[in-house]
């Protein structure tokens, strides 16, 4: 396989795609004839897929911690981190690894099994990635998964990250080539498939997805889902965030995504990629009980887990460990829990 991302172009045919492989090409035109599936068709197969790869009662814990907030020199127009923006949110030093390990404690004791650390960077300085490491190591040793959001890497600094200890890396593509420019001017699509090269080469996981509801057409939704599901290999795990509209950023007043929208989008992730974890990212304190339930039975099968994601709000974890409850879900256990049989 290559270790290389592969910019996929909407439209083309699977013959096309030379680095994809040929029994997984998935291109845009069947994308969206899986989106205009009738609706219970387009559950039923995803859920199906779904019970082919996990257990369907089971949903991964994740935490997200910024551990350095605010002041990015970058414009993406759903971002209240963005220095332009007047959101409210203040530029802050990077925390003290005491408190990004107190966050990771608290989070396992909570059921949580992999902590992400967040950083407002445009690219991490080697100074910065010297602090990142350290709390790697720690977080690792504590029994978790980890994964870090940094921003754009340079030569050498994801192995740097791997030899700290780092399982998954997180950098997503947001949204199809084709509407990107929209959303933002100061990076292009190349940079952000360049990092995920350096991340796949150096071995370690990929964490890769959008955001859907910026104003976007099913088009579009289609083709961020046909970026993800071509690159070889496709990404271990698939957030997929509803954007959560901030006042101060451009993309504030937008109108809604309509809910169904969007579980056809997570059904769509997972009919197109079958063994990834699916999480419900942003916007799940907007979406209500039934809404979630309608994605987790569409294939969804992990979630940001704490009454916070970066700067923006989430539901609480008793919400969460009750919702998960009334369904019947339990969490995905730990190593340490699998070995002890609990």
């Amino acid at each position: 396989m290559s270790s290389q991302p592969v910019l996929f172009v909407p439209g083309t045919k699977k013959s096309a795609i030379a680095a994809a492989p040929a029994n997984n090409a998935w291109p845009v035109e069947d994308i969206v004839a899986l989106f205009d599936l009738p609706f219970n068709d387009l559950l039923f197969r995803a859920q199906q897929i779904h019970r082919e790869h996990f257990d369907p009662s089971e949903v991964e814990l994740a935490t997200l911690l910024s551990i350095k907030t605010g002041g990015c020199p970058e414009d993406c127009g759903y971002c209240p981190q963005a220095a332009r923006y007047d959101t409210g949110v203040t530029a802050q030093k990077i925390l003290p690894l005491d408190t990004v390990l107190q966050a990771a404690r608290e989070a396992k004791a909570h059921g949580a099994t992999r902590f992400c650390m967040g950083a407002a960077w445009r690219e991490p300085k080697d100074r910065d990635l010297e602090q990142v490491e350290e709390m790697v190591r720690e977080v690792k040793a504590l029994g978790l998964e980890t994964c870090a959001t940094l921003g754009m890497l340079g030569a050498g600094q994801a192995e740097r990250l791997k030899d700290a200890g780092l399982d998954y890396y997180n950098h997503n593509l947001d949204t199809a080539p084709e509407f990107y420019e929209n959303i933002i001017t100061t990076r292009d699509y190349q940079n952000r498939i360049d990092t995920l090269g350096r991340v796949r080469g150096a071995g370690i996981k990929v964490c890769c997805g959008g955001i859907v509801g910026m104003g976007e057409s099913r088009l579009q939704r289609a083709g961020l889902i046909a970026q993800l599901a071509n690159m070889d290999p496709y990404p271990e795990s698939v957030p997929v965030n509803h954007l959560v509209q901030v006042e101060g950023t451009p993309l504030h007043g937008l109108d809604p995504l309509d809910p169904l929208e969007f579980v056809r989008t997570i059904a769509v992730a997972r009919i197109t990629m079958p063994t990834a974890r699916v999480r419900l990212s942003a916007g799940r304190r907007q979406m209500g009980e039934a809404v979630q339930a309608l994605c987790f039975l569409a294939g969804a099968n992990s979630i940001f887990y704490g009454d916070k994601l970066l700067t923006t709000g989430n539901p609480e974890v008793e919400e969460d460990q009750a919702l998960l409850a009334k369904l019947g879900l339990h969490a995905k256990h730990t190593l340490e829990q699998a070995k002890c049989g609990d």
